[in-house]
């Protein structure tokens, strides 16, 4: 990562709300790939992809957004989810809705600064690690945090519902 981090990566939402909250952090750009998702950043970037957390809009059974914290290398069990939270289903959002809700576009999502305030899981695990690396608020750009900012800033709740890809 040293030589490909010379070039300066513009503010978006999210970090300007990390600076302004005092958050230290790590950038991460790397280049995007459509339908690359987490495993090819951690690739990349030679990242573990279970270190490599998703931003995922998702909907209650009436349409109530919300976003699920995944390791890049799991799947979201919506009925576990959905049983955890007290929501009779959970799906995810199609692409156009989740951009209206997050103000970010689908492979770019950060759980933070998003345009509308939405309740945020997290997968329980992640908080077990050092250190994550999660989206930035643009395609091809992480930065490096560490997970227990995700509770502090977005009042997370943990939960159980990753299944193995």
């Amino acid at each position: 990562m040293s030589k490909a981090k010379a070039a300066h990566v513009s503010e978006t939402p999210a970090t300007a709300l990390l600076r302004a909250r005092g958050v230290a952090f790590t950038e991460h750009p790397y280049e995007y790939v459509e339908h690359g998702g987490a495993e090819h950043s951690a690739e990349v970037l030679g990242f573990d992809p279970y270190t490599v957390v998703k931003t995922l809009v998702m909907q209650d059974q009436d349409a109530r957004p919300l976003i699920v914290l995944m390791h890049g290398n799991r799947k979201v069990s919506t009925k576990n989810l959905a049983r955890q939270i007290g929501a009779k289903s959970v799906e995810p959002c199609k692409p156009e809705v989740a951009n209206r809700h997050s103000g970010y576009l689908v492979g770019g999502t950060s759980p933070f600064a998003t345009r509308r305030d939405m309740p945020v899981y997290i997968e329980q695990t992640i908080l077990e690690l050092p250190r994550i690396g999660i989206n930035g608020g643009r395609r091809g750009y992480l930065v490096g945090i560490d997970p227990q900012v995700c509770m502090q800033l977005l009042g997370a709740k943990p939960v159980h519902c990753a299944i193995d890809l």
